[in-house]
């Protein structure tokens, strides 16, 4: 006879921007292709709770409307980074050890691998969310889950002439998201 078990688990997404946003562009040659968090999101949960979600990003060129989009639906924070997003995404997950029982980082830097090792020497699962052809194999191989981001989570955002209503741009994709730009 089996049981249902229910899965409770909290989980944290910490996503390097710059690793992620260069893997999808290589991979689709397209630097205005951008991750779709709206099915991405979702799909790494996989029913679990969201904790926290964080996206680091080198650079002053931020998009406020990601953030804000980030903070509406999933309570999340974009970080500026002086630099590369390896240490402060390193810190915040440290810090966010001992209030979660996973952290899934969006990377595929093999800088993280010492990362993974001390977090699940703490006990917390480490899941690595990222373009599998740009993604270092030692990085896969230490993490406990490897969750490929494929063509299904990104879309081609084309920028338009500014329109009646402010709005501008157009899709182009496989299905077009659902965001509001």
């Amino acid at each position: 006879m089996q049981k249902n078990i229910q899965v409770n688990q909290s989980v944290a997404i910490l996503c390097d921007g710059n690793n992620i946003e260069r893997s999808v562009h290589e991979q689709s040659k397209n630097t205005n292709t951008m991750v779709n968090f709206d099915t991405l999101i979702p799909k790494l949960l996989n029913g679990r709770g969201l904790n926290r979600l964080f996206y680091f990003r080198e650079g002053r060129n931020i998009s406020s409307k990601l953030a804000e989009r980030l903070h509406t639906l999933y309570y999340g924070s974009v970080v500026p980074c002086h630099k590369s997003a390896d240490i402060p995404l390193s810190i915040k997950a440290t810090q966010l050890a001992s209030k979660v029982d996973t952290i899934i980082i969006m990377s595929g830097d093999s800088d993280y691998v010492e990362l993974v090792l001390h977090l699940k020497a703490e006990g917390v699962r480490v899941e690595i969310a990222a373009v599998e052809e740009t993604t270092a194999q030692i990085l896969k191989e230490e993490a406990d889950y490897f969750h490929p981001i494929t063509k299904e989570d990104w879309f081609v955002f084309t920028p338009g002439p500014q329109k009646v209503g402010g709005k501008r741009g157009r899709y182009s994709s496989l299905t077009p998201p659902k965001l509001k730009i």
